[in-house]
C-alpha cells in the first residue's frame, strides 16, 4: 500500500497531533461496536410485552398489549409489512421457533394487574400468515411471564407468575415432548421469577434477570432477582452461579436474552433503580462464570426481544420507561462480528 504523503499539509505540534490521533482512533473502535438506528419504511405498530424473533431472513414483531397485527421486518430493505393479528390479545410470553413456526409460550391476556394466563400456546406460521391453537397447558401449571426454550424436540417452560402481576410467582419447570404431546414436571428452580427470558448455552438452561411481581403488596417492581440459576439437562439438577461474581450486574426485569456460542446475553429491562428503561447489555461467559459489558442500546427499552440474523443483532419496539410507556417505534442493530462472543 502506498504511504500517504503529508508534504502539502502543515504539520501540527506534537501535543495537538497526539490529541487529534486519539480523537480519531477512539471513535473508530466505538463505532465498530455500537447499536445503530436502522432506517425503516412502512408501518410499524409500537408495542411492549411482545416478541421480536427471526425466522428465515425476516424478523417478526408479535403480540404485546392490545390486539396487534404481526409486523414483519425485512432487514435487507428496512421495509415493514403486516401480517394477521392473533385471535386474542397476547402478551408477556417468550417466543420459540419450532418447524419454522413461532410459538408464543407462557402468554397472558387481559389488563393489569389481573392478567389471565392462556390455557394454550398460540402458534403463528409465517409461511401462510395464519394462527393456530397449539398444545394446551396443564391446568394446574398455567402461568405467564415465563421463560421458554426448545432442546432436542422438547419444549421447556420455566418459572412465571399465575395471577397476572398480582401474585403467584412460581419456580416450576415443565417439559413438553413435541412429538407425543406429553407434559412432564421437572424439579423446581432454586427460586421463582417472572418477566425474564430463558436461554440454552451448551447443555444448560439459564434463568437470568426477572423479578417476583407483587402488585398485591404494591411491590410490582421491587423484587428484582440478581442470582442466576442453571438447569443441567444431563443431570436433571439445578445450580446457582456463585454470588456475587455470577450475579447479573444490573438486576432488572423485562429483559431480553439470547445465547451466542458459550455466552448468554441479557439486554435492557426495567427496575426501581431508574425511571428510564435499562440500556445495558451484559454478557455472561458461561465457561468462566463472569460477566462483561457490551455496548448499550442507544435507547433503553424493555418488553421486546433480541433477534439474530448472521452477524447482526436487532431490537425493535418495547417500552422506553419503567412500565408501559412510551412504546417505541425504533429499530436498532449491532454488528457482532468483531466482538469476541460473535466468533
Amino acid at each position: 500500500m502506498k504511504k500517504p504523503s503529508f508534504g502539502l499539509l502543515p504539520l501540527p505540534s506534537l501535543p495537538c497531533f497526539r490529541a487529534a490521533l486519539l480523537l480519531l482512533l477512539s471513535p473508530l473502535v466505538a463505532l465498530a461496536n455500537t447499536w445503530e438506528p436502522l432506517p425503516t419504511h412502512g408501518q410499524m405498530h409500537p408495542r411492549h410485552e411482545a416478541a421480536f424473533i427471526a425466522v428465515g431472513d425476516k424478523i417478526y414483531l408479535l403480540g404485546g398489549r392490545r390486539l396487534q397485527p404481526v409486523d414483519i421486518l425485512d432487514p435487507a430493505t428496512g421495509a415493514w409489512s403486516q401480517g394477521a393479528p392473533p385471535p386474542v390479545e397476547v402478551h408477556h410470553f417468550q417466543p420459540v421457533v419450532w418447524e419454522n413456526r413461532i410459538w408464543l409460550v407462557g402468554a397472558m391476556t387481559g389488563g393489569y394487574p389481573h392478567e389471565r394466563a392462556l390455557d394454550h400456546i398460540p402458534v403463528y406460521d409465517p409461511a401462510t400468515d395464519t394462527w393456530s391453537r397449539g398444545p394446551s397447558l396443564p391446568e394446574q401449571r398455567r402461568r405467564g411471564g415465563a421463560g421458554a426454550v426448545i432442546r432436542e424436540g422438547k419444549l421447556y417452560v420455566v418459572c412465571g407468575i399465575i395471577n397476572g402481576h398480582w401474585d403467584g410467582h412460581v419456580a416450576w419447570l415443565d417439559e413438553l415432548n413435541l412429538a407425543t404431546g406429553a407434559w412432564r414436571e421437572l424439579p423446581d428452580a432454586p427460586r421463582a421469577r417472572d418477566h425474564f427470558q430463558a436461554a440454552i448455552v451448551s447443555d444448560k438452561l439459564y434463568a437470568a434477570g426477572g423479578r417476583r411481581s407483587w402488585a398485591a403488596r404494591k411491590e410490582t417492581f421491587t423484587h428484582v432477582e440478581p442470582l442466576v440459576d442453571a438447569y443441567h439437562f444431563k443431570t436433571g439438577a439445578w445450580s446457582t452461579l456463585p454470588s456475587p461474581a455470577g450475579d447479573l450486574p444490573a438486576p432488572r426485569a423485562g429483559s431480553m436474552s439470547i445465547a451466542i456460542g458459550r455466552h448468554l446475553i441479557v439486554a435492557g429491562g426495567e427496575s426501581l433503580a431508574q425511571t428510564a428503561a435499562h440500556a445495558e447489555v451484559h454478557v455472561l461467559d458461561t465457561a468462566t462464570g463472569t460477566w462483561s459489558a457490551w455496548p448499550a442500546f442507544a435507547r433503553g427499552r424493555h418488553g421486546s426481544g433480541l433477534a439474530r440474523l448472521g452477524d447482526r443483532l436487532y431490537i425493535a419496539s418495547g417500552s422506553g420507561n419503567r412500565g408501559g410507556a412510551p412504546e417505541l417505534d425504533s429499530v436498532e442493530v449491532l454488528d457482532i462480528a468483531t466482538l469476541p462472543v460473535g466468533k
